[in-house]
C-alpha cells in the first residue's frame, strides 16, 4: 500500500498513544494490597501482652477525646501558621501554638499533593498511588476501611460542611453535610462562606461526634494569584477567627461532657511559590497539624515544630476515638497526643498500631519473618510482656523505670520500620501490562526509524507492505504464540493483570496489532536490506555533507533523550532546553554570516553536482510569508536580495539572532522552574505581588497591544476587529478578577469575571468559525492554496487569542515572544538560508520546548495552571476545563506546532513534499523521546525518586504526545490537501 509520510507518520503516532495507555495503565496501577470492603473488627482486636499472665486489658483502650472538629484549610502551608504570616495574620493560633493547651506538627505529605489523594492518606492512613491524580477531577466512593466508615459504625455521627470531594467519598456517611465545588477556582469567598454559615447553628449543637469543615478559598487564592497575594492575609485572617470561635464554643461546652473536646487546624497540601500544588517541593509537602483540646497540657514556650506523616492522623484520631485502626493504615500514632497518660496505657495504644502495621506486614510482604521492623515488633512485645509481670507484681524500682523506656524506643523504632517497608512497596506494578506496552512502543519506533529515509524522499510517499503483513505466515504464527502466552499468563497468575480482565476483543486488537507491526517491520527491513538505497532520494540526503547545524540538532536531540535517564536532568530539563536553543541561535548568526560574506565559496560548492543544483533551486526561493499575493516566480536568493534597502535588511537579518538571544534571556528572569533554583525570587513574582499591580498592568497592556499588531498582518477585516475587540476584553476580564487595575478605576470591585471572559469566547470562535469556512471553501468550493492558507492563518489567530485569555498576565509577555521570534524567522533568517523542511521541523520543535519552560511549567504536577480550566464558567464543566487547562499548559508546543504548519502549508514555493517531512520530522522528534523514556523508567521502577520525578514526567509525556498528534492531524490534513491542489493543477 502506498502511503503518505504524513499519513504514516500519523498513524504511527496513533499506535505510539495507544501503546504508551497500555503501559500507563501497568505502571500507575491500584494499590499493592487491595483488601476491598474488608474492614478492621472490634473483635480482632489483640489483648495485652503479658508472658502467659491472665491481663485485664483485652479490649480497646477507653476514647480520649469526645467531641472532635477537623478543620482542614486547602493549601494552608506550615508557614502560614508557623512562619511570619502566621504571626501577623494568625494571632490566635498562632497564641494558643505558643502558650496554649495544644500540641503542634509539621506534617508532611506525600506526593502527589492534590486534594483527593490526601483526603484519602488522611482517612485510611494509606499512601494514595499516582493515578489518583487523575482520579482527582471525578472521585470515586472510598470502599476499602477509613476512620469515617469507622466512626459511623460505632454509632457516632458526623456532620460535614465543604468540598464536595468527601460526599462522593463517603457517600451516606454524614448526618448533615452540605457541599461545595472544588474546581470554580475564581470563587475564594462565597465558597467559604457557605461553610462559616452553618458554624453558629451546629455548635449550640449536641447532636454530633465528628465536625468535618473543608475550606477552599485559600487554594482558591493560590491558583489565581500565588501565595504572595495581597488576598491571603486577608483570607487567613478570616481562617484565624474561625480556629477562635470554634475553640471558645468548645471550651464553653466543657463541662457539659465528660470527656475533652478537640480540634484539629490542618492543611490536606501546601502550595508552590506560583501557588499550585501536586508535586513534592517543600511548601507543597509541609502542612501545618495544631491541635488544640483541654487534654494537653499548656506551653510555657514555644519549640519547633516537630516533623510527622499526614497517615499518622489516622491511626492517631481513631485510638483517640476508642475505635480500631483501618486495616490498610501505614501511619505511626503521635506519641505525644499520650503525653498525659500513663506508662502502660502508651505501651498499649503503642502495641495495637504495631500489631496492625505487623499484620499488613504479613499480608503484604512474602519473606516478612526477615523484616527488620517486624522482627524487632516481635521483641518489643516480648519485652512488654516482661513488663507488665513486673508491673503485675508491683515492682516499682529503677529496673521497671529502665525497662520501661526500652520498650517504649522498641515500639517507636519498629513502628517507623515497618511503616517505611509497607512505604516502599505501596503499590506493585502490572509487569504484564507494561510489557505489552512497551512492545508496541518499540515496534512503533522502529517502524518510524527504518522507514525514515524513504518518508523524506523527494515524494514523500512510499510503499508500505500492509498487506504482505497479514498475509504472510507469521502473522498467523505470532498471533497464536501471543495468544497462547495471554491465555497461560492469565490463567496462572495470582495478580490481578489489567490485561487479563478485558474483552476478548480488546486482547485480541492487540495481540493482531503487535502481530501486524513485528510483520511490516521485517518486511521493511528486508526490503531494505535487498534494495540497499532508498526509490526516491530527498533532497536534503542529496548532499552528504554535514554542516554545524545538522551535527547540532542531531546531538542536541539524541542528547537530550538520553538526559531523561537522570533524575537531576529531568528536574532541570528547562536548562537543556535553553542551552540547545541559545547554541542553536549561535549557530544561526553564524550561518547567516557565512551566507552573505561567503556567498560565493557556496556557490562554487553547490555547483559542482547537478542534482545538489535542483535541490537547491527547490529549496532556497524567497519565503514571502506575510506576502499576500507574489512568490510565484522562482528567482535564485541572490537576486532576491539585490532590491532596494538590502543593506538595512542584512543588517537586521545579522541582528536577529541576537535579538531572539535577549528575548530568551530575559524570559529566563521572569519564571523560575525546575527544583533547585524554583525557590529564588524572579520577574514574574515581582509583577504578581499587590504592590505592583500597576506595573503589571502597563506590561499587560502594552503586550496585548503588540500582539495585535503582529496578529492583525494574517487577519481578515473582520477578524482584525473580533481580535481588537478580544483582546480589550481580555483585559477587561483580568481586571474584573483582580489582577489588573483600570486607570480610571483602581479600586474596582472584584468579580468572577464570567461576562468578560464569555465576550472574549465569542470573538475566539468568531475567528475559528472563520478559518473553518475558509478551509471548508478551499476544500469543496473552491480547490485553491490562498483561501487554504487563508483558512490555516486564521485558526492559528483564533488560537493565539484563546492562548492571551488563558495566560496569567504576566506570562503575556511569553506569547509575544512567540509571536515575534516566528515574525523574525520566517520574515528574515528562512529568506536567505537554505534550510530543508526536516531541520526547520526540529528548529521549531526546540523552540516549542524552550517555551513550554518560558510559561513556568516543570515536570512537576505543581506547575500546571488548572485556573485556566475555570475561565469564563459558572460551574465545572469536565470537557472544557480537561481541554482548556490542557491547551494552557502546552501554549509554547502547540503555537509552534500549528505556525509550522501554516508555513509549510502556505509556502508554495518550497517543494511539494515539504508538508510530508515535517510532519513526519515532528512525529519523530516526539516519539524517540517517549518510548526511550518508557524504557528508561521501566528500568528505574524502583528508583528512590519514581513517583515524585519520573511518574509526573511520564505523565507529561503521554500528554505532549497527545498534543502532538492532534497537531500532527492537522499537518496530514493539510498534507492531502495540498497533494490533490498540485494533482488537479
Amino acid at each position: 500500500m502506498r502511503l503518505r509520510s504524513s499519513l504514516f507518520a500519523c498513524g504511527g503516532l496513533l499506535g505510539l498513544l495507544f501503546g504508551m495507555a497500555v503501559f500507563l495503565h501497568g505502571f500507575f496501577p491500584s494499590p499493592l494490597k487491595s483488601f476491598g470492603s474488608a474492614k478492621a473488627k472490634v473483635s480482632e482486636i489483640p489483648g495485652e501482652p503479658a508472658l502467659g499472665l491472665a491481663s485485664n486489658w483485652t479490649k480497646l483502650p477507653s476514647p480520649l477525646f469526645g467531641k472532635v472538629v477537623i478543620m482542614l484549610v486547602d493549601a494552608l502551608r506550615e508557614d502560614f501558621v508557623f512562619g511570619p504570616k502566621g504571626r501577623q495574620f494568625m494571632p490566635y493560633t498562632r497564641h494558643m501554638v505558643e502558650h496554649g493547651s495544644s500540641l503542634s506538627f509539621i506534617a508532611k505529605a506525600w506526593p502527589p499533593t492534590v486534594t483527593m489523594p490526601r483526603i484519602k492518606a488522611m482517612m485510611t492512613g494509606r499512601i494514595p498511588g499516582f493515578i489518583d491524580v487523575i482520579m482527582n477531577l471525578n472521585s470515586p466512593t472510598l470502599l476499602e476501611d477509613n476512620l469515617i466508615w469507622q466512626v459511623k459504625s460505632a454509632g457516632k455521627r458526623i456532620m460535614f460542611y465543604g468540598d464536595d470531594t468527601w460526599i462522593r467519598l463517603f457517600p451516606d456517611h454524614f448526618v448533615e453535610y452540605d457541599g461545595t465545588t472544588s474546581f470554580f477556582v475564581s470563587d475564594y469567598t462565597e465558597v467559604d462562606h457557605n461553610v462559616t454559615r452553618h458554624l453558629d447553628n451546629v455548635l449550640k449543637r449536641s447532636d454530633w461526634d465528628l465536625l468535618i469543615l473543608h475550606y477552599l478559598g485559600l487554594d482558591h487564592i493560590g491558583h489565581l494569584a500565588g501565595p504572595d497575594s495581597h488576598l491571603v492575609g486577608p483570607k487567613l485572617s478570616e481562617m484565624d477567627n474561625i480556629v477562635q470561635k470554634i475553640h471558645m464554643e468548645l471550651l464553653n461546652k466543657q463541662g457539659e461532657t465528660t470527656l475533652p473536646s478537640l480540634l484539629i487546624l490542618c492543611g490536606d497540601h501546601g502550595m508552590s511559590d506560583t501557588g499550585s500544588h501536586g508535586g513534592a517541593s517543600s511548601h507543597e509537602v509541609n502542612t501545618p497539624l495544631v491541635l488544640l483540646s483541654p487534654a494537653f497540657r499548656k506551653k510555657d514556650s514555644f519549640t519547633v515544630s516537630e516533623y510527622v506523616e499526614q497517615t499518622d492522623l489516622s491511626s492517631t484520631l481513631a485510638l483517640g476515638l476508642g475505635l480500631p485502626i483501618p486495616r490498610n493504615n501505614l501511619g505511626c500514632l503521635i506519641l505525644r497526643v499520650l503525653e498525659e497518660r500513663s506508662l502502660r496505657e502508651q505501651f498499649r495504644y503503642l502495641h495495637l498500631n504495631g500489631y496492625q502495621l505487623s499484620k499488613l506486614v504479613q499480608e503484604s510482604i512474602p519473606t516478612y519473618e526477615k523484616d527488620v521492623g517486624y522482627k524487632l515488633f516481635g521483641i518489643a512485645q516480648k519485652s512488654h510482656g516482661s513488663w507488665i509481670k513486673l508491673y503485675f507484681e508491683g515492682n516499682t524500682s529503677e529496673t521497671l523505670a529502665n525497662l520501661g523506656k526500652k520498650v517504649l524506643r522498641q515500639y517507636l523504632d519498629a513502628l517507623k520500620l515497618m511503616s517505611s517497608s509497607l512505604s516502599k512497596i505501596v503499590a506493585q506494578y502490572d509487569m504484564y501490562s507494561m510489557i505489552m506496552g512497551t512492545i508496541i512502543v518499540v515496534e512503533v519506533i522502529l517502524l518510524l526509524i527504518v522507514s525514515t529515509s524513504d518518508a523524506l524522499g523527494s515524494t514523500a510517499e512510499f510503499e508500505v507492505p500492509l498487506s504482505a503483513a497479514f498475509y504472510s505466515l507469521l502473522f498467523y504464527l505470532l498471533c497464536l504464540m501471543l495468544t497462547a502466552i495471554h491465555i497461560i499468563i492469565c490463567t496462572s497468575t495470582k495478580t490481578s493483570c489489567y490485561f487479563c480482565n478485558v474483552s476478548w476483543l480488546l486482547a485480541a486488537t492487540v495481540i493482531v496489532l503487535i502481530s501486524a507491526l513485528q510483520c511490516v517491520l521485517i518486511s521493511t527491513l528486508w526490503k531494505r536490506l535487498t534494495n540497499g538505497k532508498p526509490q526516491h532520494k530527498s533532497c536534503a540526503a542529496a548532499n552528504s555533507s554535514w554542516s554545524e547545524l545538522d551535527l547540532l540538532l542531531l546531538l542536541g536531540t539524541f542528547g537530550h533523550t538520553l538526559s531523561l535517564g537522570s533524575s537531576s536532568f529531568i528536574e532541570e530539563e528547562h536548562q537543556t532546553w535553553y542551552f540547545l536553543t541559545n547554541t542553536l541561535l549561535l549557530v544561526l548568526f553564524q550561518d547567516v554570516c557565512r551566507k552573505y560574506f561567503a556567498a560565493n565559496d557556496l556557490k562554487s560548492k553547490q555547483s559542482k553536482n547537478p542534482e545538489d543544483d535542483d535541490c537547491h533551486e527547490q529549496q532556497t526561493a524567497i519565503h514571502g510569508l506575510f506576502e499576500t499575493s507574489s512568490c510565484d516566480q522562482k528567482d535564485d536568493t541572490s537576486k532576491g536580495y539585490t532590491r532596494s534597502g538590502e543593506s538595512y535588511e542584512k543588517w537586521l537579518t545579522l541582528l536577529s539572532p541576537w535579538i531572539i538571544l535577549v528575548f530568551c534571556r530575559v524570559l529566563r528572569s521572569l519564571n523560575q522552574t525546575g527544583i533547585k533554583w524554583a525557590h529564588e525570587p524572579d520577574f514574574g513574582h515581582w509583577l504578581t505581588s499587590s504592590s505592583h499591580r500597576t506595573e503589571l498592568s502597563i506590561l499587560a497592556a502594552v503586550s496585548l497591544f503588540l500582539i495585535f499588531i503582529l496578529v492583525q498582518r494574517t487577519c481578515s477585516t473582520v477578524s482584525k476587529a473580533a481580535l481588537a475587540l478580544g483582546l480589550v476584553g481580555i483585559y477587561c476580564y483580568r481586571a474584573a478578577i483582580g489582577n489588573l487595575t483600570f486607570p480610571w478605576n483602581p479600586d474596582k470591585h472584584i468579580s468572577k469575571g464570567i461576562i468578560e471572559a464569555r465576550f472574549v469566547y465569542v470573538f475566539i470562535l468568531g475567528i475559528l468559525f472563520t478559518g473553518v469556512k475558509d478551509l471548508l471553501k478551499s476544500a469543496f468550493a473552491f480547490p485553491d492554496t490562498t483561501t487554504n492558507s487563508r483558512g490555516l492563518w486564521e485558526m492559528y489567530n483564533g488560537l493565539v487569542l484563546l492562548a492571551a485569555l488563558l495566560l496569567r498576565p504576566h506570562n503575556l509577555p511569553v506569547l509575544l515572544f512567540i509571536l515575534v521570534v516566528q515574525l523574525i524567522l520566517t520574515k528574515f533568517i528562512w529568506r536567505i538560508l537554505d534550510y530543508d523542511a526536516a531541520q526547520i521541523t526540529i528548529i521549531y520543535y526546540w523552540f516549542g520546548q524552550a517555551s513550554f519552560y518560558f510559561q513556568g511549567n516543570s515536570n512537576s504536577i505543581a506547575t500546571v495552571d488548572v485556573s485556566a480550566g475555570f475561565v469564563g464558567f459558572e460551574n465545572y464543566v469536565e470537557l472544557p476545563a480537561v481541554f482548556l487547562t490542557l491547551f494552557s499548559t502546552y501554549i509554547g508546543p502547540l503555537l509552534w506546532a500549528v505556525h509550522l504548519t501554516c508555513y509549510m502549508s502556505s509556502e508554495r514555493n518550497r517543494y511539494s513534499a515539504a508538508v510530508g517531512h515535517s510532519c513526519y520530522c515532528l512525529v519523530l522528534l516526539r516519539a524517540i523521546p517517549a518510548s526511550v523514556y518508557i524504557i528508561l523508567v521501566t528500568s528505574l521502577r524502583y528508583h528512590l525518586f519514581v513517583w515524585s520525578v519520573f511518574s509526573p514526567k511520564l505523565l507529561y509525556e503521554g500528554m505532549h504526545t497527545l498534543v502532538t498528534a492532534a497537531a500532527c492531524v492537522m499537518f496530514t490534513a493539510m498534507d492531502q490537501k495540498r497533494m490533490t491542489t498540485i494533482l488537479k493543477k
